[in-house]
């Protein structure tokens, strides 16, 4: 049983990643190539997306993390890895509510007759505030397949 919870979770933290990066290297640059300002409404409107379906994910995750390092907490030689890889995520979960969540927060409500003026300011800070948390993720994810091997 242990085995499939490893398994699982190793494949929610992995495919989380997965999302994150393409949000950082695909979309994130699909939108800033669009003219003028329409790239802020399509990242409102993925942060309206993304924002309901990744807290349960991130949280989701960290639970799992939880569940294999405690299942496994009687001896594995994977366990350190495992608890290890809950702190990164632990931090991923702070940085999101108290710096990501913020902004995105407000990019969700800016129309073209109501963001602020420094409205590309803001979604550079977030684009780089998610790049630490890509790494932040990776670092989770790469520790848990260390703990599966």
């Amino acid at each position: 049983m242990l085995d499939v919870l490893e398994v699982v979770t190793t494949v929610v933290v992995g495919l989380m990643v997965g999302v994150e990066f393409s949000v950082a290297f695909v979309m994130n640059r699909i939108l800033d190539a669009l003219p003028e300002d329409s790239g802020q409404l399509g990242h409102a409107h993925g942060g309206r997306m993304l924002g309901a379906v990744m807290p349960v994910w991130y949280i989701g995750s960290l639970v799992l993390v939880g569940v294999w390092a405690a299942a496994g907490w009687s001896g594995d030689d994977g366990t350190g890895l495992v608890v290890t890889s809950g702190a990164l995520l632990i931090v991923s979960v702070l940085m999101s509510v108290l710096l990501l969540v913020p902004i995105n927060d407000r990019n969700k409500t800016w129309t073209p007759e109501n963001r602020p003026a420094d409205w590309k300011r803001q979604l550079d800070r977030w684009g780089r505030l998610h790049h630490v948390r890509l790494a932040v993720i990776g670092g989770a994810f790469v520790l848990l397949v260390a703990a599966l091997a």
